[in-house]
């Protein structure tokens, strides 16, 4: 009994199993999926008249070699098209006359670059034909290493999406740890689309929920996962790219549930690989660069650094420093604190997010990360008093068990000033930590707090706060009321009486009679600014000494 002979493979089949990633389609896309019988090499200065090709065989035209004798890539594609090929694979560039040949007799045209060696492209498309399961186990190592050599290129991760999406023929996206997109390669089929998958893809709840757990993932198995999208006919295949056996991104390839097949599987699975061998790769070269700008900005703020050297640095950091700057100050406060690279990676996706620029180092035996923030000149304060709420709404965020203290110091116009923003900085970063408030505190407001803690009386300061605020003291703790809390949020919204109401989650009669009783109970008038101000005093006294 004959053995049955194995179906034919497409071109597409071809394409993604058996020529190199380079491949390219030059001409016929939409007619990737005719039978592949066989294949041949010829040379264009072959005498390609007397050759014998079956009926659907892919065509390989090696590089050209012979010029004088060689035919032109118009009269290779009339040939091929003549002895009914199913395609034709170029080593080198394609006329355009050719391409239109090709277009008008509908052949698929690809291309590879010129130095390809054609008869190893023979070599895997024959074994693919006659054994397909064998040569899918092969192309896993192959793409593997394919995709790994752009790496060690030194091409970029973009250029491994790329390498992946020109493989696969479908939309490509690495996310990080957090779902925040490093690079995406998307396909004219999914343009439509795109925005609702996308709004998808970073939602943290929509992992499948085998990679919820970035210490687990290891154990994933399969390794690549299949899921369907928010829009109909539409999936992905995902795969955790893990470092040091800890999830630190995901690589996901989508497209038509239909269409996603076991290369797509393979590319996913060997290229979340190469991901985290670039990510680990870049991940060293930025705690070189990290360290060397860490040394020259301690250097800075000992003022051992002349302002040619630092715009010197600043263009290797791709930093003007020629810039207005304000330096911030972070640190842990409280016990069980998260580590400070936690604390840093937090401020530079924050940055990164917004676009600012800024130059962040951590200090660890000072315990806190120190940001230079390249601000806005005309109104460079309320600009960085921005960035810097943005990191204290962050970090609660993540860490709603934590706290943060963020000082901010005066305006630097020149990097010789550098070193005063950043020990004021220091000092209101200080100053933040023993108010126990989250919100950043710029030392140009601090005045205030500053003379009251270097006042030495704290009797005559306790007395002043029983004096000013004994009488509501007395009443919150007999009565269970808010006044004293009612107060201090009047004052942080300014003597703006909406404000207030919303940040205390009542309504604005509530408010009202609230500060009527305060009136009445303290015996005082809060429309007199004496009044208002001893009361704000008092309360930032009575502050100050509970944390002394």
């Amino acid at each position: 009994m004959s053995a049955t002979r194995p179906p034919d493979l497409t071109v597409e089949e071809i394409r993604k199993l058996a020529l190199p990633l380079s491949a390219r389609v030059l001409a016929g896309e939409g007619l990737l999926d005719r039978p592949i019988t066989w294949t041949t090499v010829i040379h264009p200065e072959d005498d390609i008249e007397s050759k014998s090709v079956q009926r659907g065989e892919l065509i390989l035209v090696a590089a050209l070699t012979n010029p004088p004798k060689a035919r032109s890539d118009s009269e290779l594609i009339r040939w091929t098209d003549k002895v009914s090929a199913s395609a034709v694979v170029f080593c080198g560039l394609v006329s355009r006359s050719a391409l239109a040949e090709a277009k008008t007799r509908r052949l698929p045209v690809m291309s590879l670059p010129e130095a390809t060696r054609i008869r190893d492209v023979e070599r895997t498309i024959v074994g693919l034909l006659v054994n397909r399961k064998g040569n899918i186990e092969r192309r896993g190592t192959q793409i593997y290493r394919q995709l790994t050599q752009i790496s060690s290129r030194n091409e970029g991760m973009d250029a491994l999406i790329g390498a992946m999406a020109r493989l696969t023929k479908k939309t490509v996206i690495l996310q990080d740890k957090r779902l925040r997109p490093i690079s995406h390669k998307l396909q004219p089929s999914n343009i439509g689309v795109w925005d609702d998958v996308e709004f998808f893809l970073k939602k943290q709840d929509n992992l499948p929920v085998e990679l919820h757990d970035r210490h687990r993932v290891v154990e994933v198995d399969p390794p690549v996962l299949m899921q369907a999208l928010p829009v109909s006919g539409v999936a992905r295949l995902v795969a955790p790219v893990i470092t040091k056996n800890i999830g630190r991104g995901y690589l996901s390839i989508i497209g038509r549930e239909s269409d996603l097949d076991e290369v797509d599987q393979l590319v996913c699975e060997h290229g979340a690989a190469a991901c985290a061998l670039e990510m680990a790769k870049q991940k060293a070269v930025n705690e070189t660069e990290k360290r060397l700008r860490g040394t020259f900005l301690d250097r800075l703020l000992l003022g051992d650094v002349s302002l040619q050297e630092a715009v010197r640095q600043g263009e290797r950091f791709n930093h003007d420093m020629t810039r207005t700057h304000v330096a911030f100050a972070l640190s842990w406060r409280g016990d069980n604190q998260p580590s400070l690279r936690r604390l840093e990676t937090t401020v530079n996706a924050i940055i990164a997010a917004q676009e600012a620029a800024a130059l962040v180092w951590t200090r660890e035996k000072e315990g806190e990360v120190v940001v230079f923030h390249a601000t806005d000149f005309d109104d460079p304060i309320d600009h960085s008093l921005a960035l810097s709420t943005a990191f204290g709404d962050e970090i609660s965020l993540q860490y709603p068990q934590n706290r943060v203290a963020i000082g901010l110091g005066q305006v630097a116009r020149d990097v010789n000033t550098w070193r005063a923003s950043y020990r004021d900085a220091a000092q209101a970063m200080e100053l933040a930590e023993r108010l126990q408030t989250n919100i950043p505190l710029f030392i140009g407001d601090l005045g205030v707090y500053q003379l009251i803690l270097s006042l030495s009386d704290r009797n005559r300061l306790r007395d002043f706060c029983e004096q000013t605020l004994g009488a509501l003291t007395e009443y919150d703790m007999r009565q269970n009321a808010d006044l004293i809390k009612t107060l201090e949020a009047y004052f942080n919204c300014h003597g703006n009486l909406s404000q207030t109401a919303e940040s205390l989650i009542v309504h604005r009669n509530t408010l009202l009679y609230r500060m009527n009783r305060i009136n009445e109970i303290a015996g005082i008038d809060l429309s007199r600014p004496e009044t208002r101000l001893a009361l704000h005093l008092a309360l930032t006294i009575r502050r100050l000494l509970t944390l002394a």
